[in-house]
């Protein structure tokens, strides 16, 4: 029997599932009815969509799920599509796509994970709206799916009340922002603290961060340099500093660097001072001087030049949008 006032969160697996696109979101949601004070906010049920409710794992340990969503009778709040290769490869049933376009007309919200947007897409209800997915099938979505606005660049999208989340751990972004939405955002800090991560990545927060330069650069040397920048965002980080690190002559680094990161060493570093502003402008309650400087931007104002030339927006109103802390004055 449902708990009075707990929301009824169905989670889909379409075979072969990649699990933590299930998971993840899941536990979310699981530890936001533990921790919410009273009765349990959410009624979380995994159900297959075939018609086993045994689904197959692209890590090749199957999943159990709580049955199929042809045994599916209540009114569902929040329905979420998780993605993998079955989703990529079209791996599920002509009447399962049916079934999403009836639900969609009853449901509160109606989202994916991953991949899972292509069945979305599949099911026509993307149609004239724009989403995201992982960025590697962005193409994917977009040619077989040409009526859909994808944007390969944030990590989750609400367009009405059908969300879409890139990649693998997007799924707890946006599980923990519509947490956000149901019960506030005490709860959902209480969450992240307990999963251990970032209570908020923004939906407009780029799947490519600068950050993860040094993660897939090839160059050894320049991967280590890539490092020091994000942990010395407010140190002298001109191209002739940079250079001096890593021994070599201005002119050769700035070649090697562009080859190596795909952009010059001043866009990279401006890039990565603006992720690190965009997370003060989050989760702290500073004003934009000392933003500025723990950024290392030479004053305000280039970092307001910095954000309406990227974002398009004033950190003000960025704040406004994704911030916790109080608007800048």
């Amino acid at each position: 029997m449902q708990a009075r006032g707990a929301r009824r969160v169905v989670i889909v697996a379409a075979p072969p599932v990649r699990m933590i696109d299930v998971f993840g979101p899941a536990e979310v949601f699981t530890d936001a009815s533990r921790l919410s004070d009273g009765e349990p906010a959410y009624r979380l049920e995994i159900v297959s969509a075939g018609e086993d409710s045994v689904v197959a794992g692209h890590a090749g340990a199957p999943l159990l799920a709580g049955g199929t969503y042809r045994e599916l009778r209540d009114p569902i709040d929040t329905l979420l599509v998780a993605g993998g290769p079955g989703a990529r490869e079209a791996r599920y049933e002509p009447a399962f796509l049916e079934w999403l376009e009836e639900q969609s007309a009853e449901v509160r919200r109606l989202g994916s994970i991953c991949t899972g947007a292509l069945i979305l897409a599949a099911a026509g209800l993307l149609d004239g709206r724009r989403a995201t997915t992982h960025w590697n099938w962005c193409g994917e979505l977009a040619d077989k799916y040409p009526r859909v606005k994808v944007d390969p660049d944030p990590i989750y999208v609400k367009d009405g009340n059908i969300y879409t989340s890139a990649g693998v751990m997007a799924g707890v972004d946006l599980a923990l922002a519509m947490v956000e939405e149901d019960l506030g955002g005490a709860i959902a800090l209480r969450v992240a603290r307990q999963m251990v991560v970032f209570l908020r990545r923004p939906g407009g927060q780029s799947q490519f961060s600068a950050t993860l330069a040094a993660q897939s650069c090839a160059d050894r040397q320049l991967g280590d340099l890539l490092a020091w920048i994000a942990d010395n965002v407010d140190a002298d980080l001109s191209v002739s500093t940079l250079a001096r690190r890593v021994a070599m002559s201005p002119r050769n680094f700035a070649r090697v660097f562009a080859r190596e990161a795909g952009m010059t060493p001043a866009r990279h570093v401006e890039r990565i001072r603006l992720e690190t502003a965009r997370r003060q402008l989050e989760t702290t309650s500073r004003g934009l001087d000392e933003i500025a400087r723990l950024s290392g931007f030479s004053s305000a104002e280039i970092l307001r030049r910095a954000f309406a030339r990227h974002l398009g927006v004033t950190p003000g109103r960025y704040r406004a949008s994704f911030g916790r802390a109080a608007p800048l004055r």
